[in-house]
């Protein structure tokens, strides 16, 4: 029986289907904000914006004197922004064949390419994470190890469904732990098929797209300003919550991780001081100004700082960042899908191209155009994939060390 030849429709569906399947992080983290852009039915252009609202919070009050509280309500945004495609040539011999020889010899290593390039920019959030836990540079090699994460997560009043994603180092440590415990499932999942699973109800996933975090060229440093419970309040960072300080002998890289003496994290919803100390991240420096998240609100229904007793100024206060100046660290993460974004949207039909396919699977949007050469009776094919990225509510995320 003849074979069908191929069409750019044919291969666009077994390409995103591919894809998707492939996926390792994208598949973990929000994507319910393509709906705000289902009004726009010709496609999309770079550079297209959404503003997505940040939840707000109250205090209570504690007698029958009402009380009415403002509504303030902090926003941010995610821009379609990032372009990814793979171009590959087929002859018309090849066009002849099965999809599924097409597939297995060119389609799908193209696709697992094109999925860790969109790994590894989802990855790449990290760098807007201010809670770390364990120590930079150990391997988490044991469950009291991994235990870190959930514990702190608690402690932040995260929902359930959380997720970790780990470098193959700190997989194989963990998994080698678990191999030991007597537990059928847990020890036979880990010892015949090399999967962690769920672990301590995070779903665990193993990526060699776990990037490399190197710190700044100095880790302490001081703080060289007046910061006061007045210097900060909600109203004035409610959209980027990030918060601009002077400091002495410090060098940050964007990302670092660091705490700031006689500042204590609160729990999000008693404001009950955590006893230990709040984590923030490093967005930028530059001569001396440091540019970080969270902003510092000491007080009210947004308050995020516990400050010491008898502390009313946190001018000189210290400056520590974690890990070792210059050095290299792994950052494996663990977050509710909600912490981060991705957003794909189908690429506009170019005037005068012909035969253009679109298609969608589960929520993953992808172009095929074919471009053909007729002197060497060539087709020359384009997958096109426009998408956004953001971390919405990086409070949701931490990373995660061995100890």
């Amino acid at each position: 029986m003849a074979q069908t030849v191929l069409t750019a429709d044919i291969i666009a569906k077994e390409a995103v289907m591919i894809l998707e399947n492939e996926l390792v992080m994208a598949k973990r983290v929000f994507r319910g904000y393509e709906n705000e852009f289902e009004k726009k039915i010709n496609g999309y252009e770079v550079g297209e914006t959404i503003s997505i609202r940040r939840p707000t919070d109250f205090t209570v009050r504690t007698n029958a004197t009402m009380a009415a509280q403002d509504v303030v309500e902090g926003k941010t945004s995610i821009t379609v922004d990032q372009r990814r495609g793979v171009d590959f040539k087929f002859t018309s011999q090849d066009l002849t064949l099965k999809i599924g020889e097409l597939s297995e010899r060119v389609i799908k290593p193209a696709m697992v390419r094109l999925a860790n390039a969109i790994d590894t920019d989802l990855m790449s959030l990290y760098k807007y994470v201010p809670n770390w836990v364990g120590t930079p540079g150990q391997v988490v090699n044991s469950y009291a190890d991994f235990a870190l994460a959930p514990q702190r997560m608690d402690e932040f009043a995260v929902p359930d469904e959380r997720v970790a994603v780990l470098s193959p180092a700190d997989h194989w440590g963990l998994l080698g732990s678990q191999t030991a415990l007597y537990i059928q499932d847990a020890a036979k999942g880990a010892y015949r098929k090399g999967s962690l699973g769920e672990i301590g109800g995070v779903d665990t996933y193993m990526s060699q797209n776990v990037p490399t975090h190197i710190v700044g060229a100095d880790v302490s440093g001081t703080v060289n300003q007046s910061i006061t419970s007045a210097t900060i309040d909600y109203a004035t960072v409610k959209d980027t919550m990030q918060q601009t300080i002077t400091v002495a002998s410090l060098n940050l890289n964007p990302g670092d991780v660091f705490t700031i003496a006689n500042v204590n994290a609160v729990n999000p919803v008693s404001k009950a001081d955590l006893g230990f100390a709040k984590q923030f991240v490093c967005i930028s420096y530059s001569s001396n100004s440091l540019v970080f998240y969270p902003a510092m609100v000491w007080t009210g229904a947004f308050q995020n700082v516990a400050v010491a007793s008898g502390t009313t100024d946190l001018n000189s206060a210290a400056i520590t960042a974690m890990g070792t100046a210059t050095n290299p660290y792994k950052q494996n993460l663990v977050f509710h899908r909600n912490a981060f974004a991705l957003v794909t949207v189908p690429l506009v039909k170019p005037p005068g191209a012909v035969d253009v396919a679109r298609q969608n699977y589960k929520g993953i949007n992808v172009r095929v155009i074919p471009v053909y050469d007729g002197v060497n009776d060539e087709s020359a094919w384009r997958l096109d994939l426009l998408y956004g990225k953001k971390a919405i509510d990086p409070r949701l995320a931490l990373r995660l060390s061995g100890t």
